[in-house]
């Protein structure tokens, strides 16, 4: 990356509150994360935010009233649930989610479930949301799971996940072409079903191995709208990211603090399908009580001509920095690379990207967020060899009217410094334009 690059980037981080996939693109898409690494939008009593320490699982008492608990104390609710506006002293936070429910539960350790996303966005910035001014259905969600438990030895479980939607055709194999899983399963335009995951799994006492289709470690968005804080998508995670992949991974826990993965995969986004070799693996390192570092990586064969006519091969990875600022206050930092090659040794695509989220839960139903991205890449927008610098900013809120449902309105500004090596469109107008303001919202019912 040319260093004025990186001196400009420095400058936008210090002065911005940070924050936060075309359906088909030239380097292939990228999945949902099975690493435990979900954005979560709200917590309630008694449960951790976002993978951090718990922000409102006080006591209930006279002085430190429990969230959701009436006070009988004159203290009200500043040292409980949340303090001030998180307790509703102007009304306006007053929080209630009630019961989750479900419509399927659990049954000798089999579960099943799902959700409903609906959506409506202004203008269209090909990542995912592909239909601009048109409330559409995004992802009608089911899944099955036998999730295993090794807490008395050997254990055997599995998943099947089932996707139908705009967001369908996104999540399909597509890296081996038609002949690939459900990659034909579309139905008419924007619409189509796919099966993201079908795998078994089995495991003893720390170490667990999934073999067949799953979603991909890699990054901190995910295709499942439930993972995700924002509506729309980095750039990031569309262009640089794998989706799905084919293969065996292994999970060993180390220690309570530290996680490794390790597996061989057949490429990116293929189905079972012999459509390359790669290696797919990474480490989550809980560094302190309030800071977690996650690495993960895929190196190899990652398309073979046979199937897509165009055969890349390289190395990608993700590091990302977990950071529980306080209680109620995330900070997460994300930054990839990705460097792929064509068989001829010729480059085909080099992107270096960084993400920032910051995320504050006003109360168990309220939290606002921001996302900054900052997206240099090569061979994505431009032809290979020619620098293009994408940046959005996006700012959004989560509201939870009941557990089983959120509310995720957000505003959206993207914009390029240099149309002129623009190769590919980014923005819904045409080639010409250099930045794009877009609103969006949707709704999420999980069951």
């Amino acid at each position: 990356m040319k260093m004025n690059k990186l001196a400009l980037l420095a400058a936008l981080i210090s002065g911005t509150v940070a924050g936060a996939a075309e359906g088909r693109h030239a380097l292939y898409q990228q999945a949902d994360n099975e690493s435990g690494i979900a954005l979560v939008s709200h917590c309630s009593c008694g449960e951790a935010v976002c993978g951090c320490e718990a922000s409102c699982g006080v006591e209930e008492s006279c002085e430190e009233p429990a969230c959701g608990a009436e006070s009988s104390c004159d203290g009200g609710c500043d040292s409980g649930c949340g303090g001030g506006l998180g307790c509703g002293t102007l009304g306006l936070f007053d929080c209630d989610l009630g019961e989750p429910f479900t419509l399927f539960g659990e049954h000798r350790g089999w579960s099943a479930g799902g959700w409903a996303q609906v959506g409506y966005h202004t203008a269209q910035n090909t990542l995912f949301n592909t239909r601009p001014d048109e409330v559409q259905l995004h992802q009608a969600w089911l899944y099955a799971e036998k999730a295993i438990d090794t807490t008395d030895g050997f254990d055997i479980g599995g998943r099947i996940d089932y996707l139908y939607g705009t967001d369908g055709p996104n999540t399909q194999a597509f890296g081996t072409g038609d002949v690939g899983w459900d990659n034909d399963w579309d139905n008419g335009a924007d619409y189509g079903h796919a099966l993201p995951q079908v795998y078994f799994e089995a495991g003893y006492g720390d170490l667990s191995v999934k073999i067949g289709h799953f979603y991909t470690i890699i990054g901190w968005e995910v295709v499942q709208a439930t993972g995700n804080f924002f509506y729309s998508h980095a750039y990031t995670f569309n262009n640089s990211e794998p989706f799905t992949h084919t293969g065996a991974l292994a999970t060993y826990n180390l220690s309570d603090d530290v996680t490794v993965w390790g597996g061989y995969t057949l490429g990116w986004d293929s189905g079972f399908d012999d459509n390359g070799d790669s290696f797919l693996g990474g480490a989550s390192l809980q560094m302190t009580d309030d800071l977690k570092i996650i690495y993960a990586a895929v190196g190899g064969r990652f398309a073979e001509p046979v199937y897509t006519g165009n055969t890349t091969r390289g190395y990608m990875q993700s590091v990302i920095a977990d950071y529980a600022v306080s209680d109620k206050l995330q900070y997460v930092f994300q930054t990839d690379y990705l460097d792929t090659e064509n068989a001829d040794g010729a480059g085909v695509a080099q992107t270096f990207d960084i993400n920032q989220y910051l995320i504050y839960s006003m109360s168990d139903c309220v939290s606002v967020g921001g996302r900054f991205e900052w997206y240099n890449n090569e061979g994505i927008y431009s032809d290979f060899g020619n620098e293009l610098d994408i940046y959005a900013l996006t700012l959004g809120v989560n509201y939870r009217p009941h557990a089983n449902l959120v509310f995720r309105p957000e505003v959206r500004y993207d914009w390029v410094d240099d149309t002129a090596n623009l190769t590919r469109n980014v923005l819904e107008d045409g080639l010409n334009d250099s930045d794009m303001f877009t609103f969006g919202m949707d709704s999420v019912l999980t069951f």
